[in-house]
């Protein structure tokens, strides 16, 4: 258009003509890499909300703040997880042993870290062995006032002894909601390599009837000993939670293979007969503590409040392996700062224990009618020094910590003597005390269950405890699969049975 005059932009706001930009091949080559980028995260977002394995709900994101609390946790669980829980959840198995977030800690044993990932295979057992017996915990224990002969609280028992709880929600979570990478759950018995029975042994044996209990008992028994995984292995690669002495107890002679989690391995025979329990396969789990975390705002307060040199606060009067107590309080009664006191785990008796464990420096922990006894895991996470006064015990993930920077080991005779166990105490080095007590508050978190399960906690130390075990258990299945008549019968722990004539399963 001659006459015209046509205006351009300002010059220094235009590309020159030795910006690549000012080539119009190279400016739509730009657009569209641009436009390839946005689409791919476009197509990426929209993958990420339709695939089950990343589509975390506003339910699963609280479980980021670990919940401690046993009914807390499965009052979140049974409204917010259990409906979900029959969907199917994606997993590759590429997840590898995470690392630990904290500093060193002189009690827990990096070098026993395996490092390989453990296939578990969760059975899907009928309600009435899982949610329905949640579900009858849940609706009663604010109303029950049972205790058992001993004058313990019902539900209180249950909470201590509530590991088969704690690991069963762990496996059964999607698995972005998990924090433990060194365990994995699969969708197919042909991938596995342990089995997980999910029946709650302890709240069945506390709150249901006598002889429905043991109708139950024999019908989860024939339901497990009826699949075709365990016939395949006799059960020698299945988990069975049994963390109180006396739960399971008239049928668990027909799973002696299993792995059994335990809370000690008590060898008087009153609750585990020969044969049953050993080392070699077991697992010892720590008690639910009875008492709240003294973290470390209430250590450093407490540091100065500690006037007390031994304290004791329980059933004075115990069976079998726990009559020592009778006879350490005989010894120890109106000694100059002692406090040996009856009581039990009522509410009243959990803030009376509490306040002796902050005040004193060490806390007597004797045998109770088995060779464990939660009052250690009181005192732990009380910071208060545990004095083990228990022969026969078994502690929980020893392969894994060493115990004896963080409590005071005293055989039966020595602490009987009149005067030993007070002289031996006073006589322990002020800076060795102080030692024990930060050695202390370092392994608490090894003995906190909660949801989700957290690296280093006690459910995350069950599975690197199994682990360990695992070529050993697949050893025994293939020699057992491949054995004819006549095999030479190489001697185990199981000898122990001796000669005794075994019987097959059957309705006990």
């Amino acid at each position: 258009m001659a006459g015209k005059r046509v205006s351009f932009p300002n010059p220094r706001n235009y590309p020159s003509s030795s910006s690549p930009w000012a080539k119009p091949s190279t400016l739509i080559f730009g657009l569209t890499v641009a436009v390839l980028i946005l689409t791919s995260f476009l197509f990426y977002s929209y993958t990420r909300q339709q695939n089950p394995r990343f589509a975390i709900t506003n339910s699963y994101a609280r479980y980021t703040v670990p919940q401690y609390s046993f009914v807390a946790s499965l009052e979140e669980f049974l409204n917010t997880r259990a409906p979900l829980l029959g969907s199917e959840r994606e997993s590759d198995g590429s997840a590898a042993a995470g690392s630990s977030k904290f500093g060193a800690d002189p009690v827990f044993d990096e070098r026993a870290l395996d490092p390989s990932v453990l296939k578990v295979y969760v059975y899907e057992m009928p309600s009435k062995f899982t949610y329905d017996l949640l579900w009858l915990f849940r609706n009663t224990y604010k109303e029950t006032e049972n205790l058992t002969s001993n004058g313990s609280p019902v539900h209180r028992l249950i909470e201590q002894h509530s590991i088969d709880y704690w690991l069963w929600a762990d496996l059964i979570a999607p698995e972005p909601s998990r924090l433990l990478k060194n365990v994995i759950r699969v969708q197919s018995q042909e991938e596995a390599d342990l089995f997980y029975i999910p029946f709650f042994t302890t709240i069945s044996f506390f709150l249901m009837e006598k002889q429905q209990c043991k109708r139950l008992y024999r019908e989860a028994l024939k339901w497990v000993t009826d699949q075709p995984s365990w016939k395949r292995s006799e059960g020698r690669d299945h988990i069975l939670p049994v963390h109180h002495p006396w739960s399971f107890k008239s049928v668990r002679r027909f799973m002696k293979k299993a792995i059994w989690l335990l809370p000690d391995m008590d060898s008087t025979g009153n609750w585990y007969k020969p044969g049953q329990v050993y080392l070699e396969k077991d697992v010892i789990l720590p008690y639910v503590a009875n008492v709240d975390v003294c973290d470390a705002k209430c250590l450093s307060v407490t540091e100065s409040q500690r006037k007390t040199l031994i304290f004791f606060r329980g059933r004075l009067k115990r069976n079998a392996g726990g009559k020592i107590r009778a006879k350490l309080v005989d010894e120890l009664r109106n000694k100059e700062s002692v406090i040996i006191e009856e009581g039990t785990i009522g509410q009243a008796g959990k803030k009376a224990s509490q306040d002796g464990m902050r005040s004193s420096v060490f806390c007597l922990s004797p045998a109770g009618d088995t060779p464990s006894s939660a009052r250690l895991f009181d005192a732990i996470v009380s910071g208060c020094i545990p004095v083990i006064v228990s022969d026969e015990l078994e502690l929980p993930f020893e392969g894994l910590l060493n115990y004896n920077k963080m409590a005071v080991f005293v055989s039966s005779r020595d602490a009987l003597q009149p005067g030993w166990l007070l002289a031996h105490l006073k006589a322990i080095d002020p800076s060795q005390i102080r030692d024990m007590r930060v050695n202390l508050a370092q392994s608490v978190r090894h003995f906190l269950y909660s949801s989700p399960a957290q690296p280093l906690g006690p459910e995350d130390l069950t599975w690197r405890m199994i682990a360990g075990k695992l070529l050993n258990i697949k050893l025994h299945i293939r020699r057992s699969q491949r054995m004819v008549e006549g095999s030479r019968n190489v001697c185990t722990c199981e000898c122990r049975v001796g000669n005794r004539t075994t019987t097959s399963p059957q309705d006990p």
